[in-house]
């Protein structure tokens, strides 16, 4: 699953040991395992390898450049939502032929940078961003290369703040629609349709609503074809569910099994845009014990990493496995060893009751100045950080075998003004 180990009682990412890497870059320190990037690449290369897919690295997930620099190197292209992850991608060396923009609401300086660059397409998620993507590509005597993003109505079965394939939600166009823009699609020179993309949600940890989503998918594709559009290309997005208690997510392999025999019939070059997967589980939030507090009936362990740099707890109510560094026992025993471990609520110094990375868990007593890991923050942890209560942001730290290096400083007060000045407005004008 990943290269977070314990080796003698001790947490390590690959071969470094997490305490090593707190002491040299201070905590709270987001830590990343090279190792186990390329692992989750692999497997899913490998269970889609029957179709040769485009996998299209999501940027949003994890956007650091030496994560993306990886990722290039093993094979990857890349899926970016704005300008600034597609400046990301390419200064990570991406070949823009192998990345798609995504997004439901580009801006046309977006999609005329896309189209400068050389992108391989555009989702295109309303009828208003089609009509932009053929002014903008008109304005520079260019054609661009489409996808319509089709709103299939599954339900993905996960949080509904990342459920994005049903008829409700803001994403893509519902099946009706896309029908219906198919009939203008010879009127607007700009655009050409050569994909259908379909992102259903995130953190699935089913197979049968991407299979019920990629029928519907290919049905309408082959609609689109028999109206004389050139499609060669199914994006049918990612979501692929990761371990963040145990259990729940399913291999690669399952996916793989089920949705590459249809792909195949269909006769379409197959794109994916995994981003979890790849980097859930492989990264790691240390963080160090500030105090230990009581308060009624409830134990706090305060730390210096907040939801400012962890969001997801507090946004999605989302579990994430929390342990000390330097433990005596594994996770794996604490209920046995119960009376050996405290029932606490591990939280931050942000001024905000919901500043929280874990409640109700079970832990071995920790003091002022141990370090806690909190696991599977690979994802959309360092990439939804804020400044909020004025705090910088974290650290970044690759890791490969027994070496590691900061990829990201740590923020300073100076950074945290950078761009502001005292205005120069004293009040109402004379």
């Amino acid at each position: 699953m990943d290269y977070f180990l314990r080796r003698e009682g001790r947490a390590h990412c690959e071969e470094v040991p997490l305490a090593a890497v707190a002491d040299g870059a201070g905590t709270p320190v987001f830590v990343y395992s090279r190792r186990t990037i390329e692992l989750h690449y692999g497997r899913l290369r490998d269970a889609f390898a029957g179709v040769d897919p485009l996998l299209c690295y999501s940027v949003k997930a994890c956007p650091n450049l030496a994560v993306l620099g990886v990722l290039r190197e093993a094979g990857a292209g890349f899926d970016v939502v704005s300008g600034g992850e597609l400046h990301r991608a390419l200064l990570a060396g991406a070949d823009p032929a192998r990345i798609v923009f995504a997004g439901v609401g580009k801006t046309a300086a977006e999609i005329g940078m896309a189209l400068d660059r050389g992108i391989l397409m555009c989702n295109v998620e309303s009828a208003g961003e089609l009509d932009l993507v053929d002014r903008v590509a008109r304005a520079r005597g260019r054609r661009a290369d489409i996808a319509l993003r089709v709103n299939p109505d599954v339900d993905p079965k996960t949080h509904t703040y990342i459920s994005t394939g049903k008829r409700e939600s803001k994403f893509g166009i519902d099946l009706d629609q896309a029908r219906a823009l198919l009939a203008r699609l010879p009127s607007l020179p700009g655009v050409r349709m050569v994909g259908v993309h379909a992102h259903i949600g995130s953190q699935i940890t089913e197979v049968g609503p991407h299979v019920e989503a990629l029928r519907k998918v290919v049905d309408f594709a082959t609609e689109a074809r028999a109206a004389g559009n050139p499609v060669t290309v199914l994006n049918m997005g990612g979501g692929f569910g990761v371990f963040y208690r145990g259990g729940e997510a399913r291999p690669a392999a399952e996916f793989g099994d089920a949705l590459v025999p249809l792909v195949r019939k269909a006769g379409l070059r197959l794109v994916l845009e995994p981003g979890r997967f790849i980097v859930g589980n492989a990264g790691a939030l240390v963080a160090r014990v500030l105090f230990v507090k009581e308060s009624g009936d409830r134990r706090f362990v305060v730390v210096d990493a907040a939801m400012n740099d962890l969001l997801r707890p507090s946004l999605y109510g989302a579990h994430h496995r929390v342990w000390p560094v330097d433990a005596p026992f594994e996770e794996s025993e604490a209920e046995a060893r119960a009376a050996e471990t405290w029932t606490c609520d591990v939280v931050g110094p942000v001024c905000e009751t919901g500043d929280f990375l874990a409640k109700d868990r079970r832990l071995p007593p920790v003091k002022e100045g141990d370090l806690l890991a909190v696991y599977t923050a690979g994802a959309y942890g360092m990439a939804m950080s804020s400044n909020y209560n004025s705090r910088p942001r974290a650290a970044e730290v690759l890791v490969s075998g027994d070496r590691w290096e900061v990829v990201r400083d740590r923020e300073t007060y100076d950074d945290l003004v950078r761009g502001e000045r005292l205005s120069a407005l004293r009040g109402p004008s004379a």
